[in-house]
């Protein structure tokens, strides 16, 4: 149940089983610590972590090239199903729908951490500046640098984001099973047809992964800590 503390509001529902702030800050704090860990050796170019992206890479392009199908289908789930853009219509409709009922703070926190996703990952792109796979004989192509991987990124933060409001909701066991395993199937799935159409490293989408976790492990305890503050703030004799 969600702590007598917090009175309830669409902000503040009843029925709140998301992790609580200290468990929260702990998954950010390592996603965090290790997406920086793993830039740092991007950005030096280890030599181990370099050989295990250029043999990953290389062992899934020639068996793309051989099989033309598997690429198109491939294709159509990187740049429709699990395309960035597929992944943020979701969250804007999640954030609507918060909005629509009145949960209007909660609302404003997913539509930030959804931007805030977006930009890290462009600016890190711009600052680390990898470039993607090359190939003479490509299965397609891809735009900006390589690190970390938007698509995965996205993919994170945003299954991330709407798992956080069914837990924040309650629902159900079924439905949550049902929302974990289409999350968890999404974020793999996109990593792998990156790798597999020759657009990332593996250490990207690696990474992307780790920084989405720590935006939405950060927004959940924000959260928390910031609906806490306004509720002392205007409890009465504060």
């Amino acid at each position: 149940m969600y702590s007598p503390h917090f009175p309830h509001s669409p902000d503040t529902p009843r029925t709140d089983r998301s992790p609580r702030p200290a468990a929260a800050l702990i998954a950010g704090a390592v996603g965090t610590a290790l997406s920086v860990v793993l830039l740092a050796l991007v950005a030096a170019r280890w030599s181990p972590l370099m050989t295990l992206d250029r043999t990953v890479a290389d062992a899934l392009h020639r068996h793309a090239v051989t099989d033309p199908g598997l690429v198109r289908v491939n294709r159509v789930l990187t740049d429709w199903v699990w395309d960035p853009w597929t992944m943020r219509a979701l969250v804007a409709a999640a954030v609507v729908a918060l909005w629509w009922r009145g949960a209007r703070l909660l609302a404003l926190w997913v539509a930030a951490a959804s931007l805030l996703g977006s930009l890290l990952q462009q600016g890190l792109k711009a600052l680390i500046g990898r470039e993607r796979p090359r190939w003479p004989d490509p299965v397609d192509t891809a735009h900006y640098a390589a690190f970390p991987s938007g698509h995965a990124m996205t993919a994170v933060v945003s299954c991330g984001l709407l798992l956080w409001l069914l837990r924040l909701h309650g629902t159900g066991p079924a439905l949550w099973g049902g929302a974990v395993a289409v999350a968890v199937l999404s974020a793999t799935g996109v990593a792998a047809t990156r790798l597999y159409l020759g657009v990332h490293w593996l250490s990207d989408v690696v990474g992307g992964a780790l920084l989405g976790v720590a935006v939405v492990a950060f927004t959940a305890a924000g959260y928390r800590w910031n609906l806490a503050r306004r509720t002392s703030a205007a409890a009465p004799g504060a």
